[in-house]
């Protein structure tokens, strides 16, 4: 069984990358590159929506429907996808959370977090 990660893990990944911040609003924990939100965590800290290609949203939950869904009606217009965090394992985070961050940032940033950090970025 997969070990579920939480939103303490969230919080930890997100807050270690370059310009990164967390913010309430209303009653989500939500993460961000200046006024972009790259992470939302549900209230109930369950859910963790994040950055996604609009074009590849449809691709990424038809092939994991157990893991991804569909954001909120008035989120989809937005680059934007939910995943259970039950269901996903500290790795595939890690990836989730540095790629919706790289939506936010600009390239330069992106380059030398991946200088720094080149064993935990996936080209």
């Amino acid at each position: 069984m997969t070990p579920m990660v939480t939103a303490d893990d969230v919080r930890k990944i997100a807050l270690s990358l370059p310009r990164a911040y967390e913010a309430l609003v209303g009653d989500r924990v939500k993460f961000r590159v200046g006024r972009l939100v790259f992470l939302s965590i549900s209230p109930d800290e369950t859910v963790l929506g994040f950055g996604y290609p609009k074009e590849e949203r449809e691709a990424l939950i038809a092939g994991e429907p157990e893991k991804f869904h569909l954001p909120i009606p008035s989120d989809m217009r937005y680059s934007w996808v939910r995943v259970w965090l039950a269901a996903i394992d500290e790795d595939e985070l890690w990836e989730l959370i540095v790629d919706s961050w790289r939506l936010s940032v600009p390239k330069k940033v992106f380059n030398e977090y991946i200088e720094s950090h080149p064993a935990r970025i996936k080209q």
